[in-house]
């Protein structure tokens, strides 16, 4: 009988594939971290990973870390997004973070990609929620443990569709109490199907997230069957909306925001299409405003470009990404200019 290949088995950590022709020093002579190779064999990279004792430094771009594996399926457009935006971005596959080869206080930015993970068997995003709070590593913590940390370091968390799901189950938004314990719900769409259309958004002008800043509206796609938000009570409801933890509404042609299908695609509770939490650090929402980063991804492109010559190409999506990119530059550029304050 014909031997059997054997598969990779991905509860074991991924091997190290080590570049000996990648030089161990950059060009300011700084140690770097040879490139792993990820157990997802459609992600492999010989590319040195630049390993920082702290944050981001002036020399450095912003990081973002884009988690894969396990059915999430979004995360090149997130990395294209982040490329244009000027920030670097870095694939991984989740077991590359729970087993240490990876650590994501390295990062500015931790992304949660959309996707399917864990096949949504039990729910849209149980199971990876589930895996983050339970599973502890060598040394004990588990990956929520640090991404608690990575918040309390001024750092930022985007969730999108998949990812938006997990935090919510996670309970990292909206995050009232502090405690991380799951307030809101999302679940399948009052229409009762998957939905793949474009959709409208307005920003909460009161919203204090640096993702959003400057933004008043927006057009993006959804692709989801379970993105109905579900709000636990009425003074949960009333708390979000008083804190304006509800940074995105479904709109109609005119902007407003509604409850009517299909401009509400999935039925939210307060026509909600994201949410932050309390500092604004944590960001998530059903909508894919990567999959809008040029104009030449929208259906009607070619109509508004002839009606409008002068149209930017950017896409709508691509906002989001620039802004939280430019934040983090901006907190960079002004630590130095703190410090000096008190040098002599």
């Amino acid at each position: 009988m014909e031997e059997q290949p054997k598969l990779p088995d991905l509860n074991t950590p991924p091997r190290p594939q080590h570049d000996h022709t990648a030089p161990i020093t950059d060009a300011d002579g700084s140690l770097q971290v040879l490139g792993f190779k990820s157990v997802d064999a459609g992600h492999e990279s010989t590319e040195p990973l630049g390993h920082s004792a702290g944050g981001t430094t002036a020399k450095q771009p912003v990081r973002a870390l884009i988690l894969t594996g396990f059915g999430i399926n979004c995360e090149e457009e997130f990395a294209a997004a982040y490329k244009l935006a000027g920030a670097e971005p870095t694939i991984v596959h989740l077991n590359q973070v729970l087993h240490g080869h990876i650590s994501i206080h390295d990062y500015d930015i931790l992304n949660f990609p959309g996707g399917f993970s864990f096949g949504d068997d039990l729910g849209s995003g149980v199971v990876l929620a589930n895996k983050l709070r339970y599973r502890k590593n060598a040394e004990g913590r588990t990956l929520l443990d640090d991404i608690k940390q990575f918040i309390a370091n001024g750092k930022f968390v985007m969730g999108i569709c998949n990812g938006f799901q997990v935090l919510v189950k996670l309970g990292l938004l909206p995050n009232l109490s502090g405690n991380v314990t799951p307030e809101v719900t999302l679940t399948h769409n009052a229409s009762g199907r998957y939905e793949d259309r474009w959709v409208r958004l307005k920003v909460n002008p009161k919203s204090n997230s640096p993702f959003l800043k400057g933004i008043d509206s927006m057009e993006v796609p959804v692709r989801h069957g379970e993105g109905r938000l579900i709000i636990k009570g009425e003074e949960t409801l009333a708390e979000i909306e008083t804190r304006a933890l509800n940074c995105l509404a479904y709109t109609d042609f005119d902007g407003s925001p509604t409850d009517v299908y299909p401009h509400n695609p999935n039925g939210a509770d307060l026509n909600c299409a994201g949410l932050t939490d309390t500092t604004g650090q944590v960001f998530g929402l059903m909508p894919h405003p990567e999959a809008f980063l040029s104009l030449y991804n929208h259906p009607d492109w070619a109509r508004r470009k002839r009606q409008n010559p002068g149209l930017s190409e950017e896409g709508d999506g691509l906002r989001l990404f620039r802004n939280i990119v430019e934040h983090v530059q901006g907190q960079t550029a002004a630590v130095p200019q703190e410090a000096s304050q008190f040098s002599s």
